[in-house]
């Protein structure tokens, strides 16, 4: 069973996710380098070991991750599968040497030397930036996430948690052995920021909100928002709970301008209208990205 994404070499795909993969592993590195790896943040990961490692006895962060990287990758492909590709070895392989040879060339001071909590907040979100476009390319930089696929194979847990576990001893771990409190914090709002441009990154900016409307004139509301808005949806058949009385629900994706529309005219002819509006982080389909857009 494969897990492994391939791109003919030499299509416009196969450019495009080596570009990727590039940009994001200078990326990524240049995060470390200038604001992560000089106040010794730790945000997990086997980068943050390497952090520690190169505080604490000297050794270059990039060629110590690679070491950790390696045989990880190896044993993880051996243990789960080929879920890893030539393209998550090129990403944390150059991420490593692109970490490196900026140290090197920049030296070991940080971009913002006076004030940690900014250099975390800048170093967390040009990581997660990096990170995000070889997630796009289909690869990774290597890390912890190995590790806790491996233990979820044996244990059975969650990934979400296992991941968040190994991080979090590798954040304690860098707070015991420096010494110093402050890194668990910082640290946190490094990993909270690559999280959060990762998924912006993946998903893009959406201003789409998913509507759920109870009311008791359904079919106008419907009438307005196909007619009205030139937007679809769906009737769903349901009971209420409390007096068993059948209901018709009315399901839609709108934008920002569309819902205010849509509310309006529904205070208008059914005030008590029950409207539940959600965010909506990502929608695909017809009349708004196409999955094939996405994936391209």
């Amino acid at each position: 069973m494969g897990f492994i994404v391939r791109y003919q070499p030499g299509t416009w795909a196969w450019f495009k996710a080596y570009l990727l993969i590039i940009s994001g592993a200078f990326v990524i590195a240049a995060g470390y380098v200038f604001f992560i790896t000089p106040h010794k943040i730790v945000p997990g990961g086997i980068y943050g070991i390497s952090i520690v490692l190169h505080h604490t006895f000297g050794t270059p962060v990039g060629l110590t991750a690679l070491f950790f990287n390696v045989p990880l990758t190896l044993l993880g492909i051996k243990v789960l599968g080929p879920r890893f590709g030539i393209k998550t070895f090129t990403g944390f392989i150059l991420t490593s040497l692109f970490m490196d040879g900026l140290s090197w060339i920049y030296g070991g001071e940080a971009l913002v030397t006076d004030d940690l909590l900014l250099s975390s907040i800048f170093g967390g979100a040009v990581i997660g930036l990096g990170v995000g476009m070889l997630f796009k390319a289909k690869a990774t930089c290597g890390g912890t996430d190995v590790m806790a696929m491996m233990l979820g194979k044996w244990t059975g847990q969650p990934l979400g948690q296992l991941m968040m576990m190994v991080d979090a001893v590798i954040v304690i771990g860098g707070a015991i052995i420096f010494s110093d409190l402050l890194i668990p914090m910082l640290s946190l709002v490094a990993i909270f920021l690559m999280g959060k441009v990762i998924d912006l990154v993946l998903q893009g900016i959406s201003y789409d909100k998913v509507v759920l409307i109870n009311s008791t004139e359904t079919d106008e509301i419907g009438k307005k928002i196909t007619h009205d808005l030139n937007r679809g949806g769906t009737m769903i058949l349901a009971r209420g709970m409390y007096a068993g009385n059948e209901r018709k629900l009315i399901y839609a994706v709108l934008n920002r301008r569309e819902l205010s529309m849509l509310e309006s005219f529904i205070r208008q002819i059914d005030p008590s209208a029950f409207v539940t509006v959600l965010d909506a982080d990502e929608i695909l389909g017809e009349g708004f990205k196409s999955l094939k857009e996405k994936l391209e």
